[in-house]
């Protein structure tokens, strides 16, 4: 006997209503359950089917079924190969979207170099308030299971959980269906004790799994990243008598190729919530020591899903204030478009 297509959605219906209700599913259920819009009859000769061919069983003289193992199995297989899939096809987009953005952030950097004679600088985007689009928990081995967390951004965090026992494929789809009821969609600052308790209680023995999985998002949110930043005419410092001689233009020119200082301010700019406009400094209130006879003005630009970016120009005290702000205000607001051509 063949397992055909609406087998297999009948099959997986079966599945997904026990895994969320812990008995066992009747022909009825199944056809208010599924979009194949087939008759309770069907639906019970199908299940017939299903369980002479050893995918689903009935535990006692009612009407309902519960999976098998070879059931659970031959989803489990399904959903990992769609979950993998999916993966690599959202890796495969992420380096080339990277490869895409990496080019256009060089361009900007070197277009407004050339277009105020200063030095410019401008970081790749980050996510800011990052939330959580998915988890996956897969088994490694016996004693390990490979926790892998999708955010908003496609930011892709993969930790190793260490358990106690082996999961059946049944605890494992529980727990998955568990996180991702309860956590996709949400920031980290969205998920409080209560959720995590009510979560803990819901998966009894294995709760240190939840605060295991609770931890890795955390650290995965929080970790600071390697903040990519691109710099251009940092050689323009030479076109002003001021900024010329050998020690402070030798200054200035280290802080661009370090990047150090740069990736601070950056830092301090993307915290700043309130803020988020241009902001201009001049001289002693220039956060770069090695910049304090220099004019450092910043922007802010933002890209869809929360992604923010910090954009720097540097130059004289007597730089051109107008055209440097004015600038500033024309590349953010065409950044996003210049982005989008570039998909």
């Amino acid at each position: 006997m063949q397992l055909d297509e609406r087998k297999v959605k009948i099959l997986q219906a079966i599945i997904r209503n026990y895994l969320e209700t812990g008995e066992p599913v009747g022909s009825r259920t199944i056809s208010k359950y599924t979009d194949l819009n087939l008759s309770s009859a069907t639906i019970r000769n199908e299940m017939a089917d299903l369980e002479e061919m050893g995918y689903i069983l009935q535990p006692h003289t009612s009407a309902g079924r519960i999976p098998s193992d070879k059931g659970y199995r031959l989803y489990v297989d399904a959903m990992m190969e769609e979950k993998e899939k999916e993966l690599e096809e959202l890796k495969e987009m992420m380096i080339e979207k990277e490869d895409k953005m990496d080019h256009l952030l060089k361009q900007v950097a070197k277009l407004l170099a050339v277009n105020t004679n200063y030095a410019t600088m401008i970081s790749a985007p980050v996510v800011h308030k990052n939330k959580l689009k998915f988890i996956q928990l897969s088994r490694v081995d016996t004693h390990q299971l490979l926790a892998v967390i999708v955010m908003e951004g496609n930011v892709i965090k993969n930790n190793i959980l260490h358990v106690t026992e082996e999961l059946n494929d049944e605890t494992l789809l529980k727990l998955n269906i568990l996180l991702n009821t309860n956590l996709n969609g949400m920031a980290l600052e969205e998920i409080n004790l209560g959720t995590i308790s009510m979560m803990k209680q819901q998966a009894g023995t294995h709760s240190d799994i939840v605060a295991d999985v609770i931890d890795a998002i955390a650290e995965g949110i929080k970790a600071e990243e390697d903040l990519q930043i691109y710099t251009s005419g940092a050689n323009n410092i030479f076109k002003y008598p001021e900024l010329s001689d050998n020690q402070k233009a030798s200054e200035i020119i280290n802080t661009f190729e370090e990047k150090q200082m740069l990736t601070e301010l950056v830092q301090e700019r993307l915290a700043d919530e309130e803020n988020t406009g241009i902001q201009v400094y001049i001289g002693n209130e220039t956060p770069i020591q090695t910049m304090k006879d220099c004019s450092v003005v910043t922007a802010t630009y933002e890209l869809g899903e929360g992604m923010r970016g910090t954009i720097g120009i540097i130059g004289p005290k007597r730089m051109d204030y107008d055209k440097v702000v004015s600038t500033l205000k024309t590349i953010t607001h065409q950044l996003d478009d210049l982005y989008k051509d570039r998909k």
